[in-house]
């Protein structure tokens, strides 16, 4: 089921077959280079895949989407909401993971743009989050592209990040009409 398309990207719901692109893509030292956790095993992967496929809980309109090229239908990577409680707070964190071959072609800030998008004027939340790393620069240019700004700092089991975020009680159309290829790198 597709979640939301873009210029270059359809988002969807992940579907089995999906396995071998998605380990790929996350057995790659450099594109988990920020993550606590590090690369991942083909079992981890599955694991993870199967949480996809049946998406959370108690919030089904959230959810980390296959992120394909809607010309060739090739696997970039994922991207998505994700529910999140800092400082007690609930929240809701945009994510996004593109192949480390696509880097550069501002396919994770179209994404993020079509995200943020959705999350307003589909689901109508009222802000979004991103949890950064220190040291992440792409992410925080991606997050800043779509108007986030530092808002503090979280730490939980697996380390301290930045907490970046955005009010959408903006118009969000307005604030992000936009080239949906931004020129510079992502």
């Amino acid at each position: 089921m597709v979640i939301l398309e873009t210029a270059r990207l359809t988002l969807r719901h992940f579907e089995p077959t999906d396995l071998a692109p998605l380990f790929e893509l996350y057995r790659d030292p450099d594109v988990r280079r920020y993550f606590p956790d590090g690369t991942r095993t083909l079992a981890e992967t599955r694991e993870e895949l199967e949480w996809f496929l049946h998406g959370h809980p108690k919030f089904p309109e959230f959810g980390l989407w296959a992120t394909v090229e809607r010309a060739t239908g090739a696997f970039l990577g994922r991207c998505g909401l994700l529910p999140w409680t800092i400082g007690g707070v609930h929240e809701v964190e945009l994510a996004y993971l593109i192949d480390k071959r696509r880097w550069g072609e501002g396919l994770a800030t179209e994404a993020a743009h079509g995200i943020v998008r959705h999350a307003s004027d589909d689901l109508g939340l009222e802000r979004l989050v991103c949890l950064i790393m220190p040291g992440n620069a792409a992410s925080v240019r991606i997050a800043e592209k779509v108007g986030m700004t530092l808002a503090g700092e979280h730490t939980d089991e697996y380390g301290t990040c930045d907490v970046y975020a955005r009010s959408l009680d903006r118009s969000v159309a307005t604030d992000l009409d936009q080239p949906s290829m931004p020129a510079s790198a992502d």
